[in-house]
């Protein structure tokens, strides 16, 4: 899964909540960056044809970004339930828009829907010798 948030000074609060729910799951790719408007324009391509498009795009590039790949057993779901709802005054406390967002023109992270569109996103933002392939020493307590 990918995930970016836009607030840096909460790095540490993020990564212990996917650290903590995750278990099992390897954070394998991390960044600290200054997202382009074209990477950011590619990234929410989708949203193209919606009033919330250029909105989005200027406020993501307004500051720095934290970009995470994360892999384990159904990390994509178990990320978007850890997120929340995109409406974070439909997200239950304890989630990280539930317990950091107000509203949804800024919202605070963003998490791949699904596998595939993790791998496409994940492309984006990383090249491949920035993710690190490794196996955590506790995998064999944790899967079957």
């Amino acid at each position: 899964v990918k995930n970016c948030f836009h607030y840096p000074e909460l790095v540490g609060e993020i990564i212990k909540q996917f650290e903590q729910k995750g278990k099992g799951c390897c954070l394998v790719g991390l960044k600290f960056m200054q997202a382009s408007e074209d990477l950011l324009k590619e990234h929410y391509i989708d949203l193209n044809d919606s009033p919330v498009f250029t909105g989005l795009v200027m406020y993501m590039h307004s500051g720095p970004v934290v970009a995470m790949v994360w892999e384990g057993l159904k990390v994509v779901k178990t990320g978007r339930v850890m997120l929340g709802e995109t409406n974070p005054a439909d997200s239950k406390p304890g989630t990280i828009r539930g317990d950091f967002c107000i509203q949804v023109g800024r919202n605070i992270i963003h998490g791949s829907d699904s596998v595939k569109n993790a791998g496409k996103e994940i492309s984006l933002w990383f090249q491949p010798k920035e993710l690190v392939d490794y196996k955590s020493c506790v995998q064999n307590l944790i899967y079957e």
